[in-house]
Parts: C-alpha cells; sequence; structure tokens
C-alpha cells in the first residue's frame, strides 16, 4: 500500500485524513465557545488560527525527523507552491465565513462541503486522469446525500443567493488546494510540512489586512480561558490537522481526499451531542451512518487500488 513516489503509505495517508477531518469537527465548538467568551470575528479568528499554527509549526520543526523527499523541489517551485497554496486556503476560509454569516451555517456547510467532491472529482479527471469508476462516484452521492440529511435535517433553514454564491466560491478555493496538492504529491518532491507552514503564511498575510480592520486584539472578560481556547484551535484543527491533510492529500485520490474530509460535520455532529447537549435526532443519525459508509467504502476501494500495482511489480 505504498505510494511508489513519495513512499509514504498510502493505508497511513487514508489514517491522516480520517485524524485531520475529525480534528477539524472539533473547531467549530472551539470557534463558539471563543465567541461566547469575547467579542472576536471569524476574520479575526481564522487570521490567529493561522498565524498561531504557523508559529506551532515553525516551533516543531527541530524536533520532526528530516525525511528527504525522492525527487528535490526547485526554490521557485516550493515559493510558487506555498503561494498558490495560502491563496486557495485564504479564499476557502474567508469565503465560507462570509457564506455563514449570509446565509446560515447550514446552508453554507451543505454548500461549501458538498460542491466540493463535486468539482474536485471533475478536476481530477481533467488534469491528473484520475477516476472514480461506479462504486466511487455512488459513495460521493452517497456522502453527499449523507451531508445533506445530516446538516438540513430539522429543515428549519433559508437560503440567501449571495450565502450561496460565498459557498461555491469557498468550494473552489478549497478544490484548488486539494487538487494542487495532489498534483505536486504525484513526483514525491513536495513536503507536507514545508507546505503547512508556506500555506499559513501566506494565509496569514492575506488575512491580516481584514483582521485589523475587524479588530484584531479581541477583548473578554476570561482571557486565560480564551487564550487556551486559542492555542487548542491553533494546535489541534489548525497546525496538526493541516500538517496531515497536506500529508494524505498528496498520495491519495483527490475524490476520496474530498469525501474523506466530510468526516468534519459528523465530528462536529456528535460533539454536539456529547459535549453541548444537542438531542441525537433520526436526520442526524441518518446522515452520519450514509457519510460514514461512502467514508468507509471509498477508503477501501484506495487501499485495494494502491495494493494492485504492487502487486503486479
Amino acid at each position: 500500500m505504498s505510494n511508489a513516489v513519495s513512499g509514504l503509505p498510502v493505508g497511513r495517508g487514508l489514517l491522516y485524513l480520517i485524524v485531520a477531518g475529525a480534528a477539524w469537527g472539533t473547531a467549530g465548538a472551539a470557534a463558539s465557545l471563543i465567541y461566547r467568551t469575547s467579542d472576536m470575528g471569524p476574520v479575526t479568528l481564522s487570521f490567529w488560527r493561522c498565524a498561531a499554527g504557523l508559529v506551532l509549526l515553525l516551533a516543531a520543526r527541530p524536533l520532526r525527523p528530516r525525511v528527504r523527499p525522492a525527487v528535490a523541489e526547485p526554490l521557485r517551485r516550493k515559493v510558487l507552491r506555498a503561494v498558490l497554496t495560502g491563496l486557495g486556503l485564504a479564499v476557502f476560509q474567508t469565503a465560507y465565513f462570509a457564506a455563514v454569516q449570509a446565509t446560515g451555517l447550514a446552508v453554507a456547510t451543505v454548500v461549501t462541503l458538498g460542491a466540493g467532491p463535486v468539482l474536485i472529482a471533475l478536476g481530477a479527471r481533467q488534469a491528473l486522469g484520475e477516476r472514480l469508476g461506479g462504486g466511487g462516484a455512488a459513495a460521493v452521492v452517497g456522502a453527499l446525500a449523507g451531508l445533506g440529511v445530516l446538516v438540513l435535517g430539522d429543515g428549519s433553514t433559508s437560503v440567501e443567493p449571495l450565502g450561496v454564491l460565498l459557498a461555491l466560491v469557498s468550494a473552489a478555493g478549497y478544490s484548488a488546494m486539494t487538487l494542487l496538492t495532489r498534483w505536486w504529491g504525484r513526483d514525491g518532491s513536495a513536503d507536507a510540512a514545508g507546505t503547512s507552514v508556506g500555506a499559513f503564511a501566506v494565509t496569514s498575510l492575506c488575512l491580516l489586512p481584514f483582521a485589523l480592520a475587524e479588530g484584531l486584539v479581541p477583548h473578554s472578560a476570561e482571557p486565560v480561558r480564551l487564550l487556551w481556547l486559542l492555542v487548542y484551535v491553533a494546535a489541534v484543527p489548525t497546525a496538526l490537522a493541516y500538517g496531515l491533510y497536506f500529508a494524505g492529500a498528496a498520495v491519495v485520490r483527490s475524490a476520496t481526499v474530498s469525501v474523506i474530509m466530510l468526516l468534519e460535520p459528523v465530528s462536529a455532529a456528535a460533539l454536539a451531542v456529547v459535549l453541548l447537549g444537542e438531542h441525537l435526532t433520526a436526520a442526524t443519525l441518518a446522515g452520519t451512518v450514509l457519510m460514514l459508509g461512502s467514508v468507509a467504502g471509498l477508503a477501501v476501494a484506495e487501499a485495494r487500488q494502491a495494493r494492485t500495482p504492487t502487486a503486479l511489480a
């Protein structure tokens, strides 16, 4: 189950993506607590998330074992990769927060995360020659159906055209980030840690002017609690999750990546039930089962496909 070029086993890449998706799902609950604790706005939170995540990654770099990539990557390409990935991340996060503000969390989540796998599947077929096949297409449809049931199950939603447009822009940024990561990971020269550091640096610079306009320093009656929440958001759903995401996305097919990352709303729903006291509804349970089944099916198919070339060799 090894990727022939990068050396990272595909099975481990799948595990990285599953952990990253689950970690991303905790960011929403942490953000809700931050909003209750302070007057921090969403763009400022996104800025501090990336900036603090960048600091943590830089601090951890000396502790990581040095792994030489299979192919040396030219400096010019490193810079280009960091800039494009960072811009994709900035568009993904900022447009999503704006979509939430314009049309609500449920619709913004469904449109962004629902359009992502479709755009990625189309882009991967055209640019990377990756084909889903009948089973893969069925898994994507099942995952999107589960997402719709999970998020829109209570029926209490309103749709604003501007919010939908912003959510589609967010999905485009996410899709570009995923496809570029896979494109540059095919020859084994891309370093996941370097990608994370470069992307966070570019995203932080892009978000800084908007964070300054929104209010860079928040006010809080509980500054210690706010600080711990920010440290958690920067460490777990940011530095750790994106590091795992960029490593896994380099060796796993792009469409599979996009479906596995739909574990984010599943994780968020589980936290809402366990920690925030929300009721487990039939829609939540049905959507979770549909999405987990689709993710498991695609992961098994990905592992089998990875073993086939190895067996033939």
